[in-house]
């Protein structure tokens, strides 16, 4: 049981999944960064001078009613960006890649194999004995 569970650990795909999900924890940090210290204040800025940011209050006398429509649109904005690089820096070049080995791969069916020696000989045998096959009609009769 240990031993199996070994090899699905040591197996390529789970080791390259972990350092993915590594990677893309990561880079959705920076990206949160990113829009909560510069997205989100210029949303901020939208909303006005005295609001709390873009969005509005259901009962103004209760700040816990502040509906934050800004926290959504930035939320959207860190998904884009997410998105985004993960497409264009993660599938759009492994789709290339598989589209180029699979080219690569129906290319290499499509040419012609390579003939055998004894099957290269067998088909020029037979071609000279056409020739000379035609040659004998042709030709005057009497010759071995």
């Amino acid at each position: 049981m240990l031993k199996g569970f070994r090899n699905f650990i040591l197996r390529g795909n789970v080791i390259e999944l972990s350092i993915a999900v590594v990677i893309g924890a990561a880079f959705t940090a920076l990206v949160g960064a990113f829009t909560q210290n510069v997205i989100r204040p210029l949303i901020a800025a939208a909303g006005g001078v005295d609001a709390g940011g873009l969005g509005f209050r259901i009962w103004a006398s209760n700040p816990a009613t502040f509906v934050d429509v800004g926290a959504v649109i930035t939320a959207a904005v860190t998904f884009l960006i997410t998105a985004a690089v993960v497409y264009f820096v993660f599938v759009l070049p492994m789709n290339r890649a598989s589209a180029h080995a699979k080219a690569r791969l129906t290319t290499d069916d499509s040419e012609d194999a390579p003939v055998p020696v004894d099957t290269a000989l067998l088909t020029e045998i037979r071609d000279l004995l056409q020739q000379l096959a035609r040659q004998d009609d042709g030709g005057p009769r009497g010759h071995l």
